[in-house]
């Protein structure tokens, strides 16, 4: 993946607290531009050899792919999960002044 490009990072949460929780740390640390939370939905998943169904949230994230590393390593932090859903997709376009605005509200070093 460029590390000099955009990413969007696909993020299931267990609750919409844990939802607000990792959106607001994610902007709040500036490793995201925007966070978008899919309340309910349904997801059916391999967990101890078993099939599991469970109502989650989906988290949109997006942010520049040189902070997927402080990104995953910030929500393993807050999330409960024993092993997270954190899957980042490159962006190969869109539209250039969204990608220019994202680029300018996420920014590589730790904020106080």
């Amino acid at each position: 993946m460029d590390r000099n490009g955009f990413a969007i990072v696909l993020i299931t949460t267990s609750q919409d607290e844990e939802s607000q929780l990792i959106a607001r740390v994610l902007l709040e640390q500036r490793k995201a531009a925007c966070v978008n939370i899919v309340p309910k939905i349904s997801s059916l998943y391999w967990w101890n050899n078993v099939i599991q169904q469970d109502k989650e949230s989906l988290l949109i994230v997006k942010t520049r792919t040189e902070l997927l590393d402080e990104v995953i390593r910030l929500v393993k932090e807050v999330h409960s999960y024993e092993v997270p859903e954190i899957i980042a997709l490159p962006v190969f376009g869109g539209n250039q002044e969204y990608l220019e605005w994202i680029d300018r509200e996420v920014v590589a070093e730790e904020v106080e």
